[in-house]
């Protein structure tokens, strides 16, 4: 994590906070929050990355198992633990210098964590988080990183990808708030700031809003606080607790990734399909139909295995809370619709296929049997002709 301290200058509050200034005869009794920000860029850049050839090219270590939260037997284990190295610092124009790490992992999604220490109030944090959310173009940042570190390991890359897709997320940790509250206390006392920093808004919320946004909490200790949302997490936590936290918060991310990048695949496969239906009619279409067949085929097998490829790139353990931690954010993030979305063109697609067979083996037996008439015509014609065979 990076050691620097964010300074706020007072016209920073002030234009973010027009309606109310704060008040400096009240700034020794203000609440104060330490802790860490997060911002989580992730790219799809090709379709696999070879880890070892990687970790040669770059001598990066491999990511550590997270810690846990109890001692149990169980844990949270990789199938390929992601290759892991420090990145440059990113200077914002506020004057903001961020640390960073990128890790690789071996599905094809590059993630970019960068971070500021934090130690203020709860507005300088609302306004931050809803600048860092909503005001700064990160993924462009980030991917100029890891542009410059690919072009360094371009044979560790199979089939790298022109276009990329992206995804964000804002990841706030505190570790202390002045009074040491319990996750009970936080929520009853702060869950309307806590809302606020989850959707990046600076205006107070509607109390159903904030109701909503605090359904998605989770603890494991009463010491400790998750609180899940589509773009944004608030972790009230030990450094040590939050790491598994922000590491399954990205890995959720880096599904929802995947996912979108099977959906844009399979939708360009199946306009294709529908239009060669378009353009292809007669009795022999089928045999014109069954390059398009076996491309399909193939391009199935492909999103079949790297689908299961990403879905099972980490495993649960034993650790129930961590299973239930990765649940909730990915249901957050939108993990089981894309994954839905996904298995429906599967689906069609699959169905398609058959159709597809099934058209090319009707014209098949039905070039077969007109083979076979004209043969038995052409015997006809020879035999009354006198020149039977």
């Amino acid at each position: 994590m990076g050691t620097n301290k964010l300074e706020i200058p007072v016209g920073f509050i002030w234009r973010y906070y027009p309606f109310r200034m704060p008040d400096q005869s009240q700034a020794a009794g203000q609440i104060v929050l330490s802790g860490t920000i997060h911002i989580l860029l992730q790219f799809d850049v090709c379709e696999e990355i070879r880890l070892d050839r990687l970790r040669d090219l770059l001598s990066a270590p491999t990511l550590q198992q997270p810690a846990l939260k109890h001692p149990a037997p169980g844990y949270v284990r990789y199938k390929r633990p992601p290759v892991v190295e420090p990145t440059e610092p990113l200077v914002l124009e506020g004057g903001e210098r961020l640390e960073g790490e990128i890790k690789y992992y071996d599905y094809g999604v590059v993630s970019v964590l960068l971070h500021l220490t934090f130690s203020d109030s709860w507005e300088t944090l609302i306004a931050l988080a809803s600048r860092w959310a909503w005001e700064i173009d990160f993924a462009s940042h980030a991917s100029d990183i890891v542009r410059r570190r690919l072009h360094l390991a371009a044979s560790a890359l199979v089939k790298p990808y022109t276009d990329w897709l992206s995804e964000d997320y804002l990841i706030v940790h505190i570790h202390h708030i002045t009074g040491s509250l319990d996750a009970p206390d936080l929520i009853a006392r702060y869950g309307s700031q806590i809302a606020q920093v989850v959707r990046g808004d600076t205006l107070a919320l509607s109390s159903h809003e904030r109701q909503e946004v605090l359904q998605s909490t989770i603890s494991y200790y009463p010491t400790d606080l998750a609180v899940i949302g589509w773009n944004a997490a608030f972790l009230y936590d030990t450094p040590a607790g939050a790491e598994a936290a922000i590491q399954l918060l990205e890995y959720a991310n880096s599904q929802l990734l995947e996912f979108r990048h099977y959906d844009d695949l399979l939708t360009k496969v199946l306009d294709t399909v529908y239009d060669s239906f378009e353009q292809r009619t007669g009795i022999f279409s089928g045999f014109r139909r069954a390059g398009s067949a076996n491309r399909l085929h193939t391009v199935l097998l492909e999103v079949m295995e790297l689908t299961e490829h990403a879905d099972n790139a980490i495993k649960f353990l034993s650790d129930m809370f961590a299973a239930r931690l990765y649940r909730l954010a990915a249901a957050k993030v939108g993990v089981p619709d894309y994954k839905d979305l996904v298995q429906q063109k599967i689906d069609t697609a699959e169905d398609l296929y058959r159709f597809m067979v099934d058209q090319f083996n009707q014209s098949r037996a039905f070039f077969l049997e007109f083979t076979v008439v004209v043969i038995l015509i052409i015997e006809l014609i020879y035999l009354f002709r006198g020149k039977g065979f």
